[in-house]
């Protein structure tokens, strides 16, 4: 725009000086003009030199956005970042403000990302009949269509920010590797293969492999379907299962800035490691937290026996 403006200027500017000097000369006969190779009027230098310098300037290229389908693409595994690693705070970017509901009918999350039976629960659960239509939050390309450890039947889409979505015990799979798919399209059918207890939906977030809290980014409590910020900052309290509890829903507060997500390591909760001879009441004494608040954290009774490795969540 700002070269179009030179060009115009200088085209007026050429006109006028053309015109006082036609009236200050007398000529007899018309004066041949002379083009050069550009096929510019040389009786006009200034338009001559805009244009060539127009036609000299190089548009700047937009920059691309990164291409996360190309990145690690592997449709026989169903983590291809395991040999990466991985740095902190992650940032994720999205274009919508709402997903696509995973199902149909209302959402209830019958268990939630965190401790479950000494083992890290690494998504959500939510209840739905065998058959219910399952669908793709967002657009994507499918990545992964297969039987999986536990999980059973499983679709895997990636989506154009690197976020992947992970839809798992489903007693059929609509959908085939390298797909496009668009928000909201049915990828699946709800069912109870791998290691389900009754019918529901295994819901996992997955970025670069890393399995994140997916009530951090997404609200589920409501038919509004919100994403909680176009840009979410991601700490490592939000990857790691053993800082929360599946019983109970998570204090969430989304950090949208690199810098809140930095300022956020102080508070982060401490998660202890039990070695031989400790006990609760130990515990309590070293942080100088009550027993009743570590069983409450840690889903714990006081007469629990704790187990050596056991991770005990401890929040000062």
């Amino acid at each position: 725009m700002k070269s179009f403006y030179l060009i115009v200027c200088a085209f007026c500017i050429t006109i006028a000086a053309h015109s006082q000097t036609k009236d200050s000369l007398s000529i007899d006969k018309e004066v041949p003009q002379k083009t050069d190779t550009t096929g510019v009027d040389t009786h006009f230098p200034i338009l001559s030199l805009a244009l060539q310098t127009f036609k000299a300037i190089e548009v700047t290229p937009k920059k691309t956005q990164k291409d996360w389908i190309a990145e690690h693409w592997n449709t026989k595994v169903f983590n291809p970042y395991k040999n990466i690693r991985k740095q902190y705070p992650l940032q994720i970017k999205f274009d919508d403000s709402t997903y696509a509901s995973p199902i149909t009918r209302k959402k209830v999350v019958t268990s939630r990302y965190g401790w479950r039976n000494r083992r890290a629960h690494n998504g959500i659960d939510i209840d739905l009949i065998t058959g219910d239509k399952v669908m793709s939050m967002f657009d994507g390309v499918v990545r992964y269509v297969n039987r999986h450890s536990g999980h059973g039947k499983i679709v895997v889409v990636r989506h154009f920010n690197g976020l992947e979505t992970v839809y798992a015990h489903l007693s059929r799979q609509s959908v085939k590797v390298n797909d496009t798919v668009k928000k909201g399209q049915i990828i699946g059918r709800g069912g109870t293969t791998g290691n389900a207890r009754g019918s529901h939906l295994h819901l996992e977030i997955r970025f670069q492999g890393i399995p994140i809290h997916p009530e951090y980014l997404f609200d589920f409590s409501d038919e509004n379907n919100l994403v909680r910020s176009n840009e979410i900052w991601v700490t490592r309290r939000w990857t790691a299962a053993y800082r929360h509890n599946s019983k109970r829903k998570s204090n969430i507060k989304v950090l949208t800035t690199e810098e809140e997500a930095i300022a956020s390591k102080a508070d982060e909760t401490k998660v202890y490691t039990v070695r031989r001879g400790d006990t609760l009441s130990r515990i309590s004494n070293k942080y100088n937290v009550s027993i009743a608040t570590l069983c409450k954290d840690n889903s714990l009774r006081r007469t629990s026996t704790l187990r050596i490795g056991q991770k005990i969540i401890v929040k000062q």
